[in-house]
């Protein structure tokens, strides 16, 4: 893999690369790789989502009476971010509107993505900047992949995500790709039972939820952890997970700012709901992080 960079501490090893500014690879102490690491049923890691998660209705964005096309999860993950930073210890790379972008986006904006290690945890920040003369609209989102199993060897079943607050609101479904209405939460709202047949309809959205962090966890036969990792998060609101329901090797834990347009929604992109207004001058902060 060309043009990466690593930064590590003693428990923790992490690398992300200049495509898509892309988490590649985060393995801990004992050097086991967490990170799924692409394949024939995904051939992504962890990718940006930005300007838009999710679909649009018709995968187009109306801004202004003109429709563009624009395809699920936005352009970042699929742009070659500038370096601004490499240290031992940290990494900024930077993505900045062009012709290209404005062809499909018609705002200008600044997309920076920190990474930083510190014990056992590895940060992402992602700031979004407007420097144009009018309001940006956007989303933004994190897509990372782990590994499931966590341990090899382990059924899938055994595997759980533990909220850090008992969740009391409703989930989203998907449908066609697009938000659907919502409905029960398929859990107690605390521990979330993992199994493929939880992806069946497509991810689980879990809109506004409580909790700011999970716990990933591989349970053994006695109820004890086998191996956890923790996500955490600031500055999301929303919550997908998912997997594909074939039997994929990994699951997605994703932090977002804003979803998918609702079934029946067609309107012009800054009333979308969800959507961020970023007036011009100013900045936001959206960051998550893994500890191992």
């Amino acid at each position: 893999m060309s043009d990466v960079h690593r930064i590590a501490t003693d428990a923790v090893e992490v690398v992300v690369s200049a495509a898509g500014a892309e988490l590649a690879s985060i393995r801990d102490a004992a050097g086991v790789e967490l990170l799924w690491q692409a394949g024939p049923e995904w051939p992504r890691r962890a990718p940006v989502l930005f300007p838009i998660v999710g679909k649009l209705t018709g995968d187009t964005l109306r801004s202004g009476g003109v429709a563009r096309r624009m395809t699920q999860h936005g352009f970042a993950r699929d742009r070659t971010f500038a370096w601004i930073e490499r240290a031992a210890d940290r990494m900024t790379l930077r993505l900045t509107d062009d012709a290209e972008t404005r062809a499909i986006y018609p705002f200008a904006f600044v997309l920076d993505l920190a990474y930083a290690v510190e014990g056992a945890t590895v940060t992402q920040t992602a700031r979004v900047s407007n420097p144009g003369e009018t309001t940006l609209p956007f989303c933004v989102g994190a897509h990372p992949a782990f590994r499931w199993p966590l341990v090899d060897g382990a059924a899938k079943e055994s595997h759980a995500l533990i909220f850090e607050t008992r969740e009391t609101g409703t989930a989203r479904a998907i449908d066609g790709g697009l938000l659907g209405p919502d409905m029960p939460l398929p859990f107690d709202g605390e521990t979330l039972p993992l199994s493929p047949e939880l992806f069946a309809a497509d991810a689980l959205v879990l809109p506004d939820v409580a909790s700011r962090f999970v716990r990933y966890v591989a349970l053994g036969a006695d109820g004890a952890a086998l191996r956890q990792i923790t996500v955490a998060w600031r500055g999301y609101r929303d919550l997908g997970v998912w997997s594909k329901p074939s039997g994929a090797p990994f699951l997605c834990i994703e932090p977002w700012r804003g979803m998918a347009s609702p079934v029946g929604w067609d309107g012009d992109f800054a009333e979308k709901p969800g959507v961020v207004l970023l007036p011009p001058g100013e900045s936001a902060e959206f960051a998550w992080s893994v500890t191992v």
